[in-house]
């Protein structure tokens, strides 16, 4: 399996894909320290590991760490230096929190987060979760928590301070695009982590003939699963529509069973690693159905979810509606570590069918459709309005015309 990046709650998973178990017999804190050099040394993704001489590490600090806390220190401040924000470590507590969100438990308000060009944002709220009953949207820019500035914090540390006991208070301090910050708390509960849902967005007419599937998140493991009934049970609707809105990922393996649902036949991704070596995601001979389908994205659409609409794009599967997407293209290994640590490390880059890197960069849309401020405030989804009538017109044989 691969991996790819997802926000829950108030902290980040990277999930999915490979957990490695080495665990030795017996070990020292510079033993713990020595096996994060050695993996990352033979696995991230950068041969120069951000343009810097890695032996130099190796050994600075072998006199200085004489107890776990000393050797967490120590890594964090080696790992800092490859400028990776998805090539981390996680202390025992930080490992088990992950472990637990992968199992689809955890505590929290139930945001997405993560730090893009330096500044702490919200990815996406997880639906029916404090956060988004409370107006938390995709792109909002986190400024401070509990009053202290999110400058220069790291995911970890930023999820560590908005995650708490269910029923206490967090106060986020929100920058929204071209708005004053405004002051936003939170209650923390219990979050339910739900992938699929046909429930609308909002009240609004829906055509009996077409299927509504949300997919929020691509971490259940039984996300394909349940897809793929979902898409049984309508096999006599006219068309799909697909809302990854909002998605910041999950499991690669879902992303590529779930493409190929809809292909037949055709590549569905491709990852390179470290050495150069391209490993390609084809999809069957075999499809659930073949009617017309628009998949809609937002920038808060990540990883998994890039990787199916990227899939359905460059195969001319579906048309895609929507915002450009948030552009992570990067698959992350899980290493479970001696004392129950772990270290989460970039190993590969993925591209799309047509070979395209979409890292920091999204996937583009065929047809734009921004959603405002004004429409979110109004319950007027012209994006979803807009993936009607797509495909509407699909279903009737009728040309949409794309860039």
């Amino acid at each position: 399996m691969r991996k790819s990046v997802i926000f829950f709650g108030a902290f980040v998973i990277l999930s999915g894909w490979v957990i490695k178990n080495n665990v030795m017999a017996a070990y020292t804190p510079v033993d713990l320290y020595d096996n994060v050099w050695r993996l990352i040394n033979n696995k991230f993704v950068d041969q120069t590991n951000n343009s810097q001489d890695w032996a130099k590490w190796r050994h600075k600090y072998d006199s200085k760490i004489h107890s776990n806390e000393d050797a967490y220190v120590a890594i964090n401040t080696m790992v800092a230096s490859l400028n990776d924000p998805y090539t981390k470590f996680l202390d025992p507590k930080e490992f088990a929190d992950e472990t637990s969100s992968i199992k689809g438990s955890l505590k929290g308000i139930g945001i997405q987060i993560g730090v893009k060009d330096g500044k702490l944002m919200v990815i996406a709220p997880i639906e029916d979760t404090p956060a988004e009953k409370a107006g938390l949207l995709a792109d909002d820019e986190i400024l401070e928590i509990d009053g202290e500035s999110t400058k220069g914090i790291t995911v970890d540390k930023a999820a560590d301070k908005i995650r708490g006991k269910e029923g206490t208070q967090v106060t986020l301090l929100i920058k929204r695009k071209d708005t004053e910050p405004k002051t936003y708390t939170i209650t923390r509960a219990e979050i339910e982590i739900k992938s699929i849902s046909q429930k609308l967005p909002t009240d609004m007419e829906f055509p009996d003939d077409i299927c509504y599937i949300r997919l929020s998140s691509f971490i259940s493991r039984n996300a394909a699963e349940e897809f793929g009934a979902i898409l049984n049970k309508n096999r006599n609707k006219k068309g799909f529509i697909v809302d990854l809105r909002s998605n910041p990922g999950g499991l690669l393996t879902n992303a590529i069973y779930i493409s190929d649902m809809f292909l037949d036949g055709g590549t569905i991704v491709s990852t390179v690693d470290r050495d150069g070596y391209k490993e390609t995601q084809k999809a069957t001979m075999s499809t659930f159905t073949k009617k017309p389908v628009v998949v809609l994205i937002n920038k808060g659409s990540a990883s998994a979810s890039e990787i199916f609409s990227g899939a359905m794009k460059d195969n001319h599967r579906a048309v895609i509606v929507g915002e450009q997407s948030f552009g992570k293209g990067l698959v992350q290994e899980i290493n479970r570590l001696p004392n129950e640590s772990g270290i989460n490390i970039t190993i590969q880059k993925y591209l799309t069918p047509n070979g395209t890197d979409i890292n920091k960069k999204g996937i583009t849309p065929d047809i734009e459709v921004k959603l405002t401020e004004e429409d979110v405030k109004n319950k007027n989804d012209v994006q979803l309005k807009k993936a009607i009538e797509v495909l509407t017109k699909l279903t009737n044989g009728e040309s949409i015309a794309v860039h």
